[in-house]
């Protein structure tokens, strides 16, 4: 029996996407945009960047996912090095959502979250989960991140 993934996000206003992951910044230098980090986030970990990955962290970055909450840049950063069980996957992107404001309009550029759904497969393209990840983002870096699997 495969689980259905299924989720809703509830913001101010209105969500809207934003496209693939692939496109658009990369999260270092001028564009700390929520968009941008969140493609630099998978980028590092699909390519074992640590020092990437620890550039868009917030120091008391915390992570919240269904087995565990890992809290602190350098522990997580830690953990995705040195103690996640499989290192070998990668995060195909299947949808990016910002909030909009009343009028409808995106707020990438001011905005404090982004949503994405993806999957997480391993080395030989098999799925591993369905995820949705919710970043909070402040100050031009990630803050936190609850993840949902399926």
């Amino acid at each position: 029996m495969t689980a259905r993934l299924e989720w809703s996000v509830r913001v101010a206003g209105s969500m809207v996407r934003t496209g693939d992951g692939d496109a658009g910044g990369d999260g270092q230098g001028g564009d700390r945009t929520p968009v941008a980090l969140a493609r630099a986030y998978y980028r590092a970990l699909d390519g074992a960047d640590y020092d990437l990955l620890a550039s868009v962290l917030a120091a008391d970055f915390v992570h919240e996912r269904p087995d565990r909450t890992i809290s602190g840049r350098e522990r997580f950063v830690r953990f995705m090095r040195e103690g996640r069980p499989q290192t070998d996957t990668s995060h195909p992107v299947d949808g990016m959502y910002v909030p909009v404001d009343g009028g409808g309009e995106e707020t990438v550029d001011g905005g404090t979250e982004v949503v994405v759904r993806g999957r997480l497969l391993a080395a030989d393209g098999s799925e591993i989960a369905s995820f949705v990840d919710v970043f909070a983002v402040a100050d031009g870096r990630l803050q936190s991140l609850r993840t949902y699997t399926a």
